[in-house]
């Protein structure tokens, strides 16, 4: 929640405080202060966060205009043709790259057969057929099953179509935003009155007020505290995949031992190869063998009977020495993401790996995902996405209004915003505060690699502001 209150310009000069008061003061002017610059260089960042959220908000119903025409089939039949027999019709139509995965169409979805093609590196191409008719409706180049409406604005939203260094936008607003609204919410608190009614003045703006900063700083801090937990909710789900964060996720989970266990496919008796790490979703450019289609019907069979219900994924072998693999994907509450490798020659089911088995970390780290995305609660999910999309982006505005309405308009004073919380209120914080808050910030920067270097940037340029400050004033002086 970007913030500005009123400086000392504006504020009544008061008796000399306490040494608790001090404290207190030294303490509140420090997160001020913090808040106050984070919120006025981060806040650009978040607008285009928020505003690229909003748009990936509405990508379902997106999909259905740009791309219906390949997912959904034209009238829902009674009985779908064979599987393989679609399978066929896909590789008719699209003779090159190795079958990736093939997505039983249900419903009024179409099938989705996937291909790998070396030349689109982490693309593929995916062909769209009819499970009732067996005819083909598209092919369409899509990344992890995202066609290509998704996938541009997913692209838009991580990283603005700028690759790699995109990416430091992102990262910069998730690493900040959990700042930001922790000190809102801490700002807030101090300002309100001790007694009856003070939850009543913390949850609503206070509409007695008049016109002007008090009023607009209401509006600000109480709709941040309303959003206070679904910001912080996506600041941590987005830092889970960011470029550098994310990585530091990883490594904990895998100190955790708490990754997405991936089901084996070493069939039984097959030695297992030197880099097998279970399941190989996707990538089959390299298989050894080719691909009987019909075995996918079989595979099927045998994973339904195995209790897989709902939309499936199948994945077939790499090559002779492993199985294929058949997984939920249901993304939406309840959530069904059960695995199963399948041996189709022998009948069988070779391994497992069920959802309600996954390390606790793992399970909300997924479902965290698939709510950020918007999927987990279907439009329910895209509505909240899309209110703390456009109560962040108010809550912005507010804030650089406040710095705007607090602006000195004396006639030999007058600036085109308020000036910046008085410097060295770190001076009146309490040595043990100093001793704690220290090493957790340090510690803060080491996890959040983005928000270490930002935030020294940040000391660095007050460092820089105030010394030429205090260099023009001197001059002035003299």
């Amino acid at each position: 929640m970007t913030s500005t209150v009123e400086t000392p310009e504006s504020t009544p000069p008061s008796p000399a405080p306490a040494a608790t008061s001090g404290a207190r003061a030294g303490w509140g002017g420090l997160l001020l202060r913090i808040h106050f610059y984070a919120g006025i260089l981060v806040a650009p960042f978040l607008v285009v966060a928020a505003l690229t959220g909003l748009a990936y908000t509405v990508t379902p119903q997106l999909e259905r205009i740009v791309h219906g025409e390949q997912l959904m089939v034209d009238k829902v039949g009674d009985d779908a043709r064979p599987l393989a027999e679609q399978i066929a019709a896909a590789r008719v139509a699209h003779p090159d790259g190795a079958l990736a995965s093939v997505a039983p169409g249900d419903g009024d979805a179409t099938t989705r057969v996937v291909f790998d093609v070396a030349a689109l590196g982490d693309r593929q191409h995916t062909v769209y057929v009819d499970p009732y008719t067996g005819e083909v409706k598209g092919t369409l180049t899509t990344w992890f099953g995202s066609t290509p409406v998704t996938t541009w604005l997913d692209d838009l939203h991580r990283n603005l179509h700028l690759g790699a260094v995109g990416r430091y936008y992102s990262e910069i607003a998730a690493s900040w935003l959990w700042v930001l609204v922790f000190g809102g919410i801490v700002l807030w608190w101090r300002r309100q009155r001790p007694g009856a009614g003070r939850v009543r003045r913390l949850v609503g703006p206070d509409l007695a007020a008049r016109r002007g900063v008090r009023r607009t700083r209401g509006w600000h801090a109480a709709t941040g505290l309303w959003l206070a937990v679904g910001l912080l909710f996506l600041a941590a789900t987005g830092l889970t995949w960011s470029r550098h964060a994310g990585e530091n996720f990883g490594a904990g989970l895998d100190a955790l031992d708490s990754r997405t266990p991936e089901v084996s496919t070493v069939l039984p008796g097959a030695a297992a190869p030197a880099d097998d790490t279970g399941h190989h979703g996707g990538g089959h450019s390299g298989q050894a063998t080719a691909i009987d289609p019909a075995a996918t019907h079989r595979v099927l069979a045998i994973a339904r009977s195995a209790g897989l219900d709902g939309p499936v994924e199948i994945t077939p072998a790499a090559d002779a020495h492993t199985a294929w693999t058949v997984t939920q994907v249901d993304d939406t509450w309840p959530v069904r993401k059960d695995s199963v490798a399948v041996d189709p020659a022998a009948g069988t089911v070779t391994a497992r790996s069920d959802f309600g088995s996954w390390p606790l970390l793992a399970q909300l780290s997924s479902l965290g995902i698939q709510a950020h995305m918007g999927l987990l609660f279907g439009p329910v999910n895209q509505i909240l996405l899309a209110a703390l999309a456009l109560g962040l982006l108010c809550v912005i505005v507010w804030g650089y209004r406040m710095w705007w309405q607090r602006r000195p308009t004396r006639t030999d004073r007058r600036a085109p915003v308020g000036t910046a919380p008085e410097r060295g209120a770190w001076r009146l914080v309490p040595g043990w505060g100093l001793v704690l808050g220290v090493p957790v910030v340090v510690a803060a920067g080491w996890v959040l690699p983005v928000f270490g270097v930002t935030l020294l940037a940040f000391l660095a340029l007050d460092l820089v502001t105030g010394a030429w400050r205090t260099r023009q004033a001197r001059a002035t002086a003299g």
